[in-house]
This record gives structure tokens, C-alpha cells and sequence, in this order.
């Protein structure tokens, strides 16, 4: 049986190994939580979710988000001006691409889920966290997350 944290929150995301994740994960979610890639613009899911609700990471299956933070940026991914609570994300200094980011990892299993920039004077924060939707399990107002996680993992 595979070990999955975001099934069974017990189990310590530090133990995994890289084939555990790609056994865990889709080859898009791999790509991007494991190895930092991103998603095309306009091609991620969630891009237009207007649902109340939660977004968990794909890894692990920590809260990241509320939907009540998500906002249209217009950038071609999901758009967010904070995360559900402090300490739910980490970040680092991403100099990759010939140019300097925030770039914002799950807490929890160091997932990548895309970057921070300072551009969103419109929001509370004057944040935009840039998401790769893929990065990203949606769980609706009122549905158990477990279970939204294990039918999203069984495709």
C-alpha cells in the first residue's frame, strides 16, 4: 500500500522518497510539486473555480488556501492575496529564469506551488500568490477533504 500524507496525516512527508511521489502523484502534479515546473498559462485547473471552499496541496493534502482569497489577476493561474493562516507556506529566493521571485512551497512536504509578487494593490494584502492550479486540490464548502482528496488521487 502506498504511503500517502495527504490520506493518512500521520505519516511523516520527510520519509518519502522520490518514487513514492511519483507513485503517489499525477506525471503534472510530479513535475510540478517535485521539480519546480509550472503549467502553461490559462491551462491549469481551478483558473475560473468561483465555488466556496478550500484549496490543499496536491502533495500532501495541507490547506493552503480559502476560496474567499482568491481573486482574477488575469495572469493565466489561480490568483490568491494570502494563504488560510501563517505558517501554512514557505518561501525562498528564486533566481532562476534570469530574474529574482518569492517563491512559495508547502510547509509541509516543501511542495513548489508557484510565486509570490507585490503587484495587487486591488487586494488586502497588495499580494498575488501566482499558483500552478496543478499544485492544488479543491475541497467545496461542506464536502469532507479526505474524501475529495482519495476520489481526486483515484483519477
Amino acid at each position: 500500500m502506498k504511503k500517502d500524507p495527504a490520506l493518512s496525516p500521520d505519516i511523516d512527508v520527510n520519509s518519502l522518497h522520490a518514487l513514492d511521489w511519483r507513485e503517489l502523484l499525477r506525471p503534472d502534479e510530479y513535475a510540478v510539486l517535485r521539480q519546480s515546473g509550472t503549467e502553461r498559462p490559462g491551462t491549469g485547473r481551478y483558473l475560473k473555480e468561483e465555488r466556496a471552499g478550500a484549496y490543499h496541496c496536491a502533495g500532501c493534502g495541507q490547506k493552503l488556501y480559502g476560496g474567499d482569497a482568491k481573486f482574477h489577476s488575469g495572469c493565466g493561474w489561480p490568483s490568491f492575496y494570502e494563504e488560510v493562516e501563517d505558517g501554512a507556506l514557505t518561501t525562498v529566493r528564486d533566481a532562476s529564469h534570469g530574474m529574482v521571485r518569492v517563491e512559495m512551497r508547502c510547509s509541509r512536504c516543501d511542495g513548489h506551488l508557484g510565486h509570490i509578487f507585490q503587484d495587487a494593490p486591488q487586494t488586502p494584502t497588495g499580494l498575488r500568490h501566482c499558483v500552478n492550479g496543478t499544485a492544488l486540490v479543491f475541497v467545496p464548502e461542506g464536502e469532507d477533504a479526505l474524501e475529495v482528496i482519495r476520489k481526486h488521487r483515484q483519477g
